[in-house]
Parts: structure tokens; sequence; C-alpha cells
């Protein structure tokens, strides 16, 4: 694989400026391996609205169909808030994009190093270690998707609202899979998160994923946890699970859970995958940080750049199948911050900080 071919979409405020640092480790990587970066920037987002009209682009749209992959910044900021809400860089760039690639799985990494325990809102002594876990959301089904989806007014005047939770057997096991395999190259643990006391869907889910397992991965470890203990266990005792896997809305609340016992979104990555191929036989994903624009920080050069770079990894590990280059930058990005000390000021902690460019020319040094 001597070219990797993919999108680039910084998005908004500090979306460019961490982009800039994680393109720059990936080309110093690539560099070394003798391998080739084809990539184009494109506007998204924000950008999309101001240059173009819209939040995605179709010029966007189709070097994204184009590409093997997609490396995303962050969209959306106060200056787009007074738009319809469909019209919002948030909704209007990601829900197509998911769409467009039946992005149906998000991998989000809940990793904390031990040296950085006084980042997290948890005591240090119920995580002494630091916390290593991966959280795996259902991105396309659910509640957020299922129809029908109205607003009505009752003839008593009263205003009704519906939303429908919908699940087929075929979505729950591609999601099963998605956790097997994660686990598979861990712990060997998966935790599936349901709400099966209750609700008809997660039933259908505890159903499904018990035989999923038996059949497919009888050697994995599977348990079933209740969706509002999981909630109170991630914060009591987030290493207990290994894997955990949920539902869309589940998901979206116990993903964000866990990136805030994590400590600091600036070293949050994820990544989304889609039901379809690359042109080698990989996953088409979008790779994206956890956190947001962080309009207050943007354009003063000292944004965390690790989210975006661990996000890099991601994409060269799962669209593009080379995990040992993946695994060399997340271990130089755990040596810089932990063995070197070299910090940005959300995880230095009365340290000196350093600003994303200094960040990231750390992590190539240990590359």
């Amino acid at each position: 694989m001597s070219t990797l071919k993919f999108a680039v979409l910084p998005g908004d405020y500090i979306g460019p400026e961490v982009m800039t640092e994680a393109l720059r480790v990936l080309e110093h990587v690539a560099k070394k391996e003798g391998i080739t970066l084809s990539y184009q920037i494109a506007d998204v987002g924000g950008a999309g609205i101001d240059h173009h009209g819209k939040a995605l682009p179709d010029s966007t749209l189709k070097l994204c169909q184009e590409s093997d992959a997609i490396l995303f910044g962050s969209v959306g900021g106060p200056k787009w808030e007074k738009l319809p809400p469909k019209e919002q860089p948030e909704r209007a760039a990601l829900l197509p994009l998911r769409k467009a690639f039946s992005l149906f799985a998000n991998i989000r990494p809940g990793l904390l190093y031990k040296d950085l325990v006084d980042a997290s809102p948890l005591k240090a002594e119920r995580i002494p270690n630091g916390i290593d876990i991966v959280c795996i959301r259902e991105l396309t089904g659910g509640i957020y998707f299922g129809q029908p989806k109205t607003t009505t007014t009752l003839e008593n005047g009263e205003q009704q609202a519906i939303d429908t939770m919908v699940y087929k057997t075929s979505e729950i096991e591609r999601i099963a899979e998605v956790a097997a395999v994660t686990a598979r190259a861990r712990g060997k643990r998966v935790c599936s998160v349901d709400k099966a006391n209750v609700l008809e869907t997660s039933v259908l889910w505890r159903k499904t994923v018990t035989a999923y397992f038996a059949a497919k991965h009888p050697d994995l470890q599977l348990t079933h946890m209740y969706v509002d203990n999981a909630a109170m266990q991630l914060a009591r005792d987030p290493n207990q699970f290994d894997v955990l896997f949920t539902e869309n809305m589940f998901g979206d609340i116990l993903s964000d859970e866990m990136a805030v016992i994590c400590g600091s979104l600036g070293m949050m990555s994820s990544a989304s995958l889609g039901t379809g191929k690359n042109r080698h036989g990989r996953p088409f994903g979008l790779y994206e940080p956890a956190g947001g624009t962080a309009p207050d920080i943007a354009g003063k050069g000292i944004a965390n750049p690790c989210a975006q770079i661990l996000s890099g990894a991601l994409m060269l590990r799962y669209s593009f199948g080379l995990d040992a280059l993946a695994a060399r930058i997340e271990q130089a990005v755990r040596d810089t911050v932990t063995v070197d000390g070299v910090r940005t000021g959300d995880i230095a902690f009365g340290r000196p900080a350093v600003g994303s460019r200094a960040m990231a020319d750390a992590v190539i040094k240990r590359l």
C-alpha cells in the first residue's frame, strides 16, 4: 500500500489548527515508511456555509466519495448558532456524511494515561493506573432516525411529539461484530448495554446479541448491563469494562460521560466506520476528535493536537490496515506526554505548557 488517499475536512475555529499538526505527524511517518499521502483539503461546517452556502458543499461530498477515508476536524460555533437548527454546521454536515457513507459504528477509545489521572473528576484512588476502555455506539438506527418523528396539535390544543425507536436484527448483529472484533484485539471482554427491562427494542437487542456471540464468538466473555447501571458503573469503576457497546442514544450519552471521566477532550479520538469498503477492501471511515471547536482559544496556537493526531492513527489502523504504524503514533503520543512531560495547557496541571506546534514537534521527535 504505497499511496493513502483520504479527504481532509478541518472545519472551524481550532479545527484547522490541530489538523495542520496532525498532517505533519502523518507526513513524517509516511515519509519514513516510503508511503505517499494523497489528500485534498475541503471546507465543511461553518467554513462550508461561509464559502459555499451550506455546511456540506457538493464539492466536499464528491471529494469524500473519491477518497478511501475522511480525516475530520470539528465544526460549529457561535457564528452560526442563529441559523435554523437543520442548517447549523453540526447537524447539516455530520448527519449527511453519516447517511451518505452509512457510518453505523462509532468507536471511541476511553484512554487516560496514569500520569494524567489528575485530569479526571474521579478520585485518583479509583483509577490508580488511569483508564483504558472502548465505547462503541451504533450510529444510524434507534430513536434518532426512527420514523414516524412528528409534532402534532391535538383536538384540545395540546401539542404532542413522537419519536420512534427502531432496530432490526441485522443492525444489531453488525454492531455486535464490531464490538467482538475490537474485544478480540484487547481483553476479550464485551459488555452489551441496553434497557431490556423496559424497551422492546432492547429485548430484541439482548436476544440478538446473546445469540450472535454464542454462534460467532463463543470464546469471548459477554455480559449485559442496563444503561442506568452502566452510567453509574462508569463513574464508579470505569476499568471494570473493556469494550462496551450499545444503541445510538445510550451510546451518545455514555460516550460523552466516558470522555468527561477521561479528562481532557484534547486527548480523545474517535472512528466512525461505514458498511462500505474502500479501494483497499478496508472499512470506509470518518475519523475525528471527540471535542469541539473551542472558539475561546482559536487562533492562539495553544489547542491540544493529540486527539486529532490519534484520530489519524485510527484512520491508518481501520481504513488502511496499518496497525503497526498506528500503534507507533499512539505510543509516541503517550511517551511525549508521560515520559517527556511535554503538554499543552489543558493537561499541564501547573507544569510549563507548550503550544500546538511544539506539541506536534515533540511527537514527531518520538517517531
